[in-house]
C-alpha cells in the first residue's frame, strides 16, 4: 500500500554523537525520530574515556543503537593512558562493534601530532586485534594518515572506515585500495561541496556507507539545526541522486555495507 512503512527505504547511520550535548537530553525522542524516518541502525560513536559507559548504556537499552570505543585526535594529549590493551578490554562488551574515532586532526591541533599518531596506532593495534573495524578521523592530514595505514597495513590486515569523508579523490584511492570503506555525511549536500560531490559520485557502491555525525553538520534541508540520525534519510536522497540512483536502491546497498563491516552487529 502506497505510504506503507513496510515499504520506506531502511537506512543505516554509520556515525552519530547520541550522548553529545544537543542529544542527549533528549536521546529517546531523537531515536524515535530516527526509526520513524527509517533508520534501523545507529552507531554511536565514542570520543573520549569518560562517555564509554553511558554510550554503551544506550546501546544496551536501544536494539537499534550500537556502540564504539575510542579516543577522537583531539582528546589524544587528556589521555596517554589509554592504550591497546585498554580498548581491547572495552571492546568486549557485546554492544561494542568498532573501534574509534581515531586518527589524525591538523587543522585544529588540539593534541600534539605525535601523541595522536601514536594513539591512532594503538586504536589500529586495538582493530586487528579484535578484529572490529576502525573508525578514523582525518583532517589535514591526509600524507600521514595514508602512511600510517599503508604500514600498519602491512604490518596485519585490519578493517575500517574513513568516517565523514572530506579528503581528496587520491587519498579516496588510497584508502579504497587498502581495502577501507568510505562514509559520506550531511556535508555533501552543501553548496560549496563541490568537489567532495564529484568524488562522492563515483565511489564505489560495495565501499558507501552513509552517515550524519549528530549532533554536528545537518545537511539541506535542516542547516542550522543540531543533526538527528533522522536526517541521514536527506544526505542518502541527495547522494542517490547525485550518483543517478534511487534512494531505496541506496538505501539498501548502505546498510548492507554497513552489516557487513560491522560484522558484529550482524551476527
Amino acid at each position: 500500500m502506497r505510504g506503507s512503512p513496510y515499504l520506506m527505504p531502511m537506512f543505516a547511520d554509520s556515525h552519530c554523537h547520541l550522548n553529545y550535548p544537543g542529544l542527549v537530553k533528549d536521546q529517546r525522542a531523537v531515536i524515535d525520530r530516527a526509526r520513524v524516518r527509517g533508520v534501523t541502525e545507529m552507531l554511536n560513536i565514542a570520543t573520549r574515556e569518560a562517555d564509554w559507559d553511558a554510550i554503551v548504556a544506550t546501546a544496551d537499552r536501544e536494539p537499534d543503537v550500537w556502540a564504539s570505543v575510542g579516543i577522537h585526535p583531539h582528546e589524544a594529549d587528556a589521555h596517554p593512558d589509554v592504550d591497546t590493551a585498554r580498548l581491547i578490554d572495552a571492546a568486549e562488551h557485546a554492544r561494542v562493534i568498532g573501534i574509534g574515532e581515531t586518527g589524525l586532526d591538523y587543522f585544529y591541533d588540539h593534541s600534539d601530532r605525535e601523541r595522536q599518531r601514536r594513539s591512532f596506532r594503538a586504536h589500529i593495534a586495538a582493530s586487528r586485534e579484535t578484529g572490529l573495524p576502525l573508525i578514523v578521523h582525518t583532517r589535514d592530514a591526509e600524507d600521514d594518515t595514508a602512511a600510517i595505514l599503508a604500514e600498519e597495513m602491512g604490518r596485519g590486515a585490519f578493517t575500517g572506515v574513513i568516517h565523514c569523508f572530506t579528503a581528496s579523490a587520491e587519498f579516496a584511492a588510497k584508502a579504497l585500495a587498502l581495502g577501507l570503506y568510505i562514509s559520506i555525511s550531511g556535508i555533501v549536500t552543501f553548496k560549496n561541496a563541490k568537489v567532495l560531490q564529484a568524488t562522492a559520485a563515483t565511489l564505489p557502491g560495495d565501499r558507501l556507507l552513509i552517515e550524519t555525525d549528530a549532533p554536528f553538520l545537518a545537511p539541506v534541508p535542516h542547516r542550522g539545526r543540531p543533526g538527528e540520525p533522522a536526517f541521514v534519510a536527506d544526505t542518502a536522497t541527495f547522494l542517490a541522486a547525485l550518483r543517478g540512483a534511487r534512494v531505496e536502491h541506496l538505501a539498501r546497498e548502505t546498510r548492507a555495507n554497513f552489516l557487513t563491516l560491522f560484522d558484529k552487529a550482524a551476527a
